[in-house]
Formats: C-alpha cells, structure tokens, sequence
C-alpha cells in the first residue's frame, strides 16, 4: 500500500517505544541516492533506522538489514555525520496527520554548546524529501533541493525557515466528530465510491485503506447512496481510534501464488478470496521482508546506469554497424554478373567500338544462348570497357572476404555485450559492479567510462559457492573474467563444467576431481547453470543445459572474456534454480 499517515503514525509509535528514554546515534550512512540509514545505540542493542526519500518506495522505519554502503560519502550525509555525530536521538514526532515526521536529536554545536537539532521526512512519493535543521527551525541540510526553478510554490534550501508543504483542502480523521462526519457524508452524490469518498474528505488517508473501511462498512462495492452513514461512521471511527491509540497488526498481503504484494498496519480483507495475511510482530520486521530484494534490485540500478547507458549505446552502434555491412555484403552477390559482363565484352570485341552506349551481346555461355543488353562508358575502349567490369569483380570479391570477417567479429562483440548485461542485470553488490567495470575497461570501452581507472587495490569478487545434495562443491562465475578464472584457473581437468546453452550466463563448476556425482547433483548444477543465465527470464519453461568435463573445454586465441568453445558434450533440459530456491524432490 501507500505509506500513508496512518502507517507513519503506527511505525513512529514503534520508533518511540524502541529509543525509550533516547538513543546515541553512532553512524550516518547513505547507501544509495535516496536513502539514509542512522545506526542507533539502544541500551546494548543497535538498531538501524531507514528513512528512504524516493519516489518508488519512501517511507521511514527500523531495519534489521545491513546495506552495502559506498566508499565514497556523499555531501548530503557527510553534513548529517558533521551536525549529528555523537548526538542522542530523543523523540520521532508526526506532523499533524501528514506524512512528515521529524526527529528531534540533542547534541552540541561547533562551539562545545548544548543544542537541539532536527531531522524532518516527508515521505509524499515524488514530493519525498529529508532536511536537516538547526535549533531555530532553519534548514541546515537538504537531500534534494527544491529552488524557484523547480516549485514556485515552495521552497527547500540551506538557510531558509523550514515550512510545511501547502495544506490541503481535508479534514483530519483523527478530529472527525460523529455530526462533522454526517455533514460531509450528505455533500456526496449518492453513487460516489465510498473510498473515493474517503480519500477525497479526509488527510493522509491511502487509496488501500479507504478500500478497506468501505468493504467492512458496504461490501465491495459500497457508494454513498447503498451504505447508511451510520454505517460508514462505525467503520470509519472504530478505524481511526484504534489507530489513534496506537493498535496496528504489521501485515504483509501476498497473492494466490505467494507473492507479496502489499503491507499494512490491519488485516487486509478486501481483495478477496485466496489472498492471505501474515501478521509480524514489527513494522521493522513487516518491512525488511517486503522491501529487501526489491531494494537491492533498485540500488544497484542506480549505480549502475552508467552501465546500462554504455551497453545500450554500445548495442546500439554495432547492431547498426551489422546492418550496413550485412547490405554491403548482399551488394558482393554481383561480383559474379560483373565477371561475366567482362567476359562478355571480351569475346566481342570485334564488334564493339569506343563511344558505343548501349550495347546487345548474345552469350552462348547460356542455355539458350540468350541476348544480353549492356551498358558501356563511350569515353573508354572496349578492352578498357571490359577492364572496368573485371575490377568491379575483384572489389566485390576482396569486399566478400573482409566484410564476412567484420560480420563475425562484430557479431562476436554484439554476444559479449550481451553477456555483461546479462551479469549485470544479476549484480548484487558495489563489488560485482566494480568487476564489471574494470572488465569494460580491459575490453577496450575506457574511452566511453568516464572518469574511471582501475584500481590496483581492487580485489576482485570471490564466486558464488554452494554445495550440492551430494556434499560436492559448485563455483558460479559472476562476471565473464571470472568465468575464465574458474573455468582455466580454479578448475580441474576432471571437474564438471555447465553452461546454459546458446545464452549468455555464468560458468558453472562441479569440483568433483574425476568422480561421477549422482543424478541429483548433476541437476543441481545444471538448474543453478540456468537460473544464473539470461534463459532464467522464461519463467516455468525448462532450459537445455550443456555439460561436460573441463578438459574439453576451449578458449580460442584472443577471444572476448568469457567466450569458450567445447566437444563431447551433453545435454540436460532442466528448471532454472538459483542459491536458496533449490528444492529436493
């Protein structure tokens, strides 16, 4: 659901229940471009809380969850560490019943004095934000500044007095009085939605939860004019009290399939049958299952649009540059007709002379001989005539030979590409990024990564390792220059090596030095070849898998990184799996 008031209001109930008497801010993270993470000392527990200012997810609560933080701090938390350090968390507060929060920290200024300082979030989707401000209401920090050239309505800048977004035209729920609420309820046209209703009258209300009020109040489909305003007001008040006195069930909602799709602070009944709620016993909990994966999904997108940007141009160029030489090489199919042109002039030669245009020659290499017209340059000879065909010829026949190799080579390029995204879109850590650049550096793309060189203190990542049913050890590459390490390097002669056949993907190691692995650890390690390859989109379908000993594996001479060839192979049509989704029958 939306992070809405109410939920802001049930998680910094928590916040509060968990610092008690305060809590020492100890570290000032910034693990990705919208997100802030506070390590608290509570007592001899240390909690993280998150306070996330993006547009896709924003939303403030603990976490148990470690982020991979950059090396490099950036300006916005390296002022939060500046203001902050050694400061004791006092107290989380609600703005009124909007979607702003504000922490209130106690510490010293530059001078040694005791003074008291502010954090403020606003999670409000595209209009999130997070300020940092000083004893007197003044904005000493901003996440994301908002200038004249962006709102005129509202200003966000170091320096100015902080003020509240516009109020809106809405009423708070948490003052509606029986007779206010009756008042408003006989405005509306009698087929208004009874949650549109909702939304529309009342502050920090989201779509989700209005949904729910009007089901418990009218079913699903209640409106104004089929659900009493008695009713509505029994829902809508019982809803807003236990919310006002601090009594929310964390929830997460997952689909018929299992999927989370949604969390709440109440028990979702609306969507109906097949939909099943599993209560937490925290907010912290309720939101480090829901959003871990979507979370590191998303940073790394973030760090790595650089990537994509010079993958897609890359592609791009050369998937161009594949078309023009594919036509110039159909153009080479008239070499053979210019030969024949050449011949045919030279065995008329008798009958042709300098200024001739157009020409009608009978070639009695046809069967039937047949009349053929051809055009000649009347500022040539008829043997210069012919010469001129015959070097046509030649050109298409040179062109030929080099066009079918820059075909190829550039092919090859087009698959390599293909296979750094396909690694990069599995990329889970600063690291595996990292890995990736220095591998596009070495491939030739330096010029088009700006700013980058390698580092010689870059230790590269170790590979994913896990351990079949049979207790054999499996090694899966994480970027191609790893795949060659494990493959050429880390390997034995005897070892099993998996690939997903005809897609980019990782190199899979079976160490099993030359013994024979049962049936299940030869699926093991062929479902994670699958599920660690560009086939695992294809959800549900089973993939081919080639496998085979190390020893028949092949890396031709000056091939990209990653690139192999291999014999006395077979092949298994297995189900894509990955570390943590395998299964035993």
């Amino acid at each position: 659901m939306a992070y809405d008031a109410g939920m802001l209001r049930a998680v910094l109930r928590e916040i509060n229940r968990e610092i008690g008497e305060g809590a020492k801010l100890e570290k000032v993270y910034q693990p990705s471009r919208d997100e802030v993470t506070l390590t608290l000392r509570m007592g001899k527990a240390i909690r993280r809380l998150v306070v996330n200012a993006g547009t896709s997810s924003p939303r403030v609560c603990l976490s148990d969850l470690s982020r991979e933080n950059p090396t490099v701090a950036p300006t916005f938390c390296m002022l939060l560490r500046k203001h902050l350090a050694g400061a004791r968390l006092l107290r989380a507060e609600q703005i009124g019943f909007e979607r702003a929060a504000r922490f209130v920290f106690a510490g010293y200024d530059e001078m040694g004095y005791a003074s008291e300082k502010t954090l403020v979030a606003e999670v409000m989707g595209k209009y999130s934000n997070l300020m940092l401000l000083d004893g007197e209401g003044k904005i000493t920090a901003v996440l994301r500044p908002v200038d004249f050239t962006t709102s005129r309505v509202r200003q966000v800048l170091p320096g100015m007095k902080y003020e509240l977004p516009p109020p809106q035209d809405k009423a708070s729920p948490l003052d509606e009085t029986r007779e206010g609420f009756f008042a408003r309820y006989a405005e509306n046209p009698p087929e208004t939605p009874l949650d549109k209703y909702i939304v529309a009258t009342y502050l920090g209300t989201s779509r989700q939860a209005a949904q729910e009020i009007a089901y418990r109040a009218g079913g699903i489909d209640a409106t104004v004019g089929n659900t009493t305003a008695d009713a509505a007001w029994g829902v809508f008040s019982t809803w807003f009290a236990a919310l006002a006195a601090g009594r929310g069930t964390p929830t997460l909602v997952s689909s018929p399939d299992g999927t989370p799709v949604d969390y709440a602070y109440f028990s979702e009944t609306y969507r109906g049958a097949g939909y099943t709620n599993t209560e937490y016993p925290d907010f912290a909990g309720l939101f480090d299952a829901f959003f871990a994966e979507r979370d590191r999904v998303e940073r790394t997108r973030q760090r790595a649009q650089d990537l994509f940007r010079l993958l897609s141009a890359a592609q791009a160029r050369l998937n161009r540059k594949l078309e023009a030489q594919t036509e110039e090489l159909a153009d080479t199919a008239r070499g053979e007709e210019y030969r024949r042109t050449g011949d045919l002039i030279i065995a008329n030669l008798y009958r042709l002379r300098r200024g001739d245009r157009i020409v009608s020659l009978i070639d009695y290499n046809a069967d039937p001989p047949a009349e053929v017209t051809v055009e000649l340059d009347p500022r040539l000879s008829p043997s210069d005539n012919a010469e001129r065909f015959y070097k046509h010829y030649r050109k298409a026949r040179t062109a030929k030979g080099i066009l079918t190799e820059q075909i190829a080579r550039c092919r090859d390029e087009i698959e390599y590409l293909a296979s750094v995204e396909s690694f990069l879109d599995r990329a889970e850590t600063e690291q595996d990024l990292t890995d990736i650049r220095d591998e596009l550096y070495r491939a030739g793309y330096a010029s088009r990564m700006k700013n980058y060189a390698p580092s010689k203190q870059n230790k590269p990542s170790k590979p994913t390792e896990t351990v079949t049913p049979g207790g054999y050890r499996v090694l899966i590459g994480r970027n191609n220059l790893q795949n060659d390490h494990l493959t050429f390097r880390v390997a034995a002669r005897n070892d099993l090596w998996f690939h997903a056949k005809g897609v980019p993907g990782s190199h899979v190691i079976l160490l099993c030095n030359g013994e024979e692995p049962s049936a299940e650890d030869y699926t093991f390690a062929a479902s994670l070849a699958a599920g660690y390859s560009k086939a695992n989109v294809a959800g549900g379908a089973t993939v081919p898998v080639d496998y085979t000993r190390v020893s028949n594996v092949k890396k031709p001479a000056g091939a990209r990184p990653g690139f192999v060839i291999y014999k006395t192979n077979y092949t298994a049509f297995v189900l894509p799996e990955r570390i943590g989704e395998w299964q035993k029958d």
